[in-house]
């Protein structure tokens, strides 16, 4: 089965800031996109960003929150060394049971 999406990469440090140079330089979003070998888009955002924020650098998501807490995960293995024949639905129930 293939996979029609691209792979995205997210650019390094040292290359946004190659980008961000280029466009303090005075040259276009569309030379430095084509010279990079990336969509204009991204250069626009980056540029953008820069002009915002003063910064290019990348942030950092959190992600998806946790579902469980520190000492839940600690009961979850118990009930999984206890009984090495428990289901994960079954773990899951006895946790909830357990916990609230």
């Amino acid at each position: 089965m293939a996979n029609n999406q691209s792979v995205r990469r997210h650019l390094d440090a040292f290359t946004r800031g190659r980008i961000i140079g280029k466009l303090e330089e005075g040259r276009s979003v569309t030379s430095v996109a084509a010279e990079f070998g990336i969509a204009h888009s991204i250069v626009s955002r980056l540029w953008r960003q820069f002009q915002t924020t003063g910064t290019a650098i990348r942030g950092f998501s959190s992600g998806r929150p946790r579902g469980t807490t520190p000492a839940d995960d600690r009961y979850i293995v118990l009930q999984a060394r206890r009984n090495r024949r428990q289901t994960a639905g079954e773990i899951a129930r006895h946790t909830t049971q357990a916990t609230g």
